[in-house]
């Protein structure tokens, strides 16, 4: 709960601190007093827009600080863990700074901690609910309506199904749209691909193989020349009759060795002679094997010749070395499965958007279920709220129409629709077509009571939500805001002293000027005056023993 706000250079204040207390507190001020300028404050605090033109003039900067106490392992309290933003000194306290400044920047800190707009937006909702004065309006609205439906039945975990079956629904349904958008594409290119894998699958030329065969080309187009050459060199080593390496190597062997015995130091000249001979010896065995086994053979000739050519044409016609054929074969082989996979899925699309269908359908569909038990129990309250608010032959019927085949939302399928009579023989119609000013204020402010009973938020501004008003009807409104103040802190804006007197605490606004400047306080009423300020509102400005002993009594039947 709020258990103090401190506002300094906020529109006309100067400084304010206030303390609040559990139960029901009661804001009461003469008109323009500025009752509502603690629920601004607060709203700034809580996420607010940050204006500038709400800093007090001659000021630099404005500062609201609102401290809360917890619950302890509430929805306020596991937010701030999950955030790391506890205040480990104090766990059960929460303390909100908000500063703006002249240039139009803002600044904010939760526990101390700089924190921006939206952290602060995501922690409101699960510390203070503001109701407005203009909430009546709001009420009309399908939208809205279906807002408090769903507030009172707290069924968060339906909606997050229904909302979870939603996008999976529109996920599939995207994807198969933007399959058939792409499916001409697609066929076009699986069909020009098929043809090109279909080419190089009959021509198969295997990793490496291009290589082998310019080799094999080069050398059965030189056999001749391999041969005689070969051929040559065995006659030039070994055989030749005249003066063959082999033969002159040995004559220089025999003749060195004879002067050994002159010369020692010959000894490693004559080593490598006699290994150069051996060596020439077994390289001309070697050619001799080799000129032996070349053969001209013309088939195997014309074979490498062709798929040589048609290597280099299939690589001129894809802009490649004919060496990456056997890459682009395996790329294009992959792509074509991919395209094949698609159309597949893309013919497979519709039972699994029809699946996808069918359980959104489902959640919506019990979602709805909810809802309308829910609408029994709500329209029952209100319309025993409207008796008591004098409509004495008023009826509240919440519609959930479950339009089964109705195109899909986050929220479900159902058309939610509030509606009223409130003279006798009159039929249900809409809420907007039926209901005054006065009794539109008055089933709202029901609404929102009720409604709010069933909030888990600690704390429950509502801000002259009983405009419009007066009589045993407004003491009936006293009684219900003091009732909800029994489980919740309720703070309200009223102008009614029937209200005002049933808060368990009551606070005035005061406005004050010196003919310069101008600068609102809000104080804390003991009992003597909590009866004056009563006895004001009751009679106005003029305060008599009269309105004073109907302000007394106003404090007495209330407590």
């Amino acid at each position: 709960m709020l258990v103090h706000l401190h506002v300094r250079n906020f529109a006309v204040v100067r400084q304010l601190d206030v303390d609040f207390k559990q139960g029901m507190t009661a804001i009461t001020g003469e008109t323009g007093a500025g009752k509502s300028i603690a629920l601004d404050a607060l709203g700034l605090c809580l996420g607010d827009r940050a204006d500038s033109d709400t800093i007090r003039p001659g000021a630099e900067k404005a500062e609201v600080i609102a401290s809360f106490q917890l619950v302890t392992a509430g929805p306020a309290d596991a937010w701030l863990k999950s955030q790391e933003l506890s205040d480990e000194a104090e766990p059960d306290h929460c303390v909100l700074r908000r500063v703006i400044t002249r240039e139009g920047r803002s600044k904010a800190w939760i526990n101390g901690c700089p924190v921006n707009v939206t952290q602060l937006k995501q922690l409101a909702p699960l510390l203070v609910n503001i109701h407005g004065q203009h909430e009546h309006q709001l009420l009309t609205k399908p939208e809205h309506q279906l807002e408090l439906l769903d507030a009172y039945a707290r069924h968060a975990d339906l909606l997050n199904e229904v909302s979870e079956a939603y996008r999976q629904w529109y996920s599939l349904r995207k994807e198969q749209k933007q399959a058939l958008q792409q499916q001409e594409e697609r066929q076009a290119r699986a069909q020009l691909i098929r043809y090109q894998v279909e080419e190089l699958d009959q021509f198969a030329l295997q990793e490496g193989e291009y290589e082998e065969l310019e080799q094999l080309h080069k050398k059965l187009s030189n056999s001749s020349a391999l041969q005689e050459d070969s051929q040559f060199a065995v006659n030039a080593l070994f055989e030749g009759e005249h003066n063959n390496a082999y033969g002159l190597v040995q004559a220089a062997v025999q003749r060195l060795e004879q002067q050994l015995d002159n010369d020692p130091e010959l000894e490693p000249a004559v080593k490598m002679l006699r290994e150069a001979s051996v060596q020439i010896e077994e390289a001309a065995r070697e050619l001799r094997h080799y000129s032996d086994a070349i053969e001209l053979d013309e088939a195997e000739l014309v074979n490498a010749e062709k798929r040589v050519t048609q290597a280099v044409q299939l690589a001129r016609k894809h802009q490649i070395e004919p060496t990456a054929l056997p890459g682009l074969h395996k790329q294009l082989t992959s792509e074509l499965a991919e395209l094949d996979a698609a159309a597949d899925a893309l013919a497979n699309s519709d039972e699994a958007v029809q699946a996808a269908a069918k359980h959104y359908r489902k959640c919506a569909a019990k979602l709805s279920t909810q809802r309308q038990k829910a609408a029994q129990e709500l329209s029952e309250q209100i319309s025993h709220s409207m008796r008591e608010l004098n409509m004495p032959h008023g009826r509240f019927v919440i519609a959930v129409d479950h339009q089964a085949e109705a195109p899909a939302t986050r929220l479900g399928t159902d058309n939610v629709q509030f509606q009223v009579t409130t003279n006798p023989g009159q039929p249900l119609q809409s809420l907007a077509r039926v209901a005054s000013g006065g009794e539109l204020s008055r089933i709202s402010l029901a609404v929102q009571v009720i409604a709010a009973a069933q909030m888990t938020t600690p704390t429950l501004m509502f801000d002259e939500v009983d405009v419009g008003v007066s009589g045993a009807t407004a003491a009936t409104v006293g009684k219900l805001l003091r009732q909800l103040g029994q489980q919740n802190q309720v703070i309200c804006v009223t102008h009614l002293p029937q209200v005002a007197a049933q808060a368990h605490q009551q606070l005035r606004v005061d406005k004050t000027t010196d003919g310069e400047h101008t600068e609102t306080q809000m104080v804390t009423l003991d009992h003597d005056n909590r009866v004056i300020e009563l006895a004001r509102l009751l009679g106005g400005d003029r305060i008599t023993d009269t309105t004073k002993a109907n302000a007394k009594e106003l404090l007495a039947n209330a407590s």
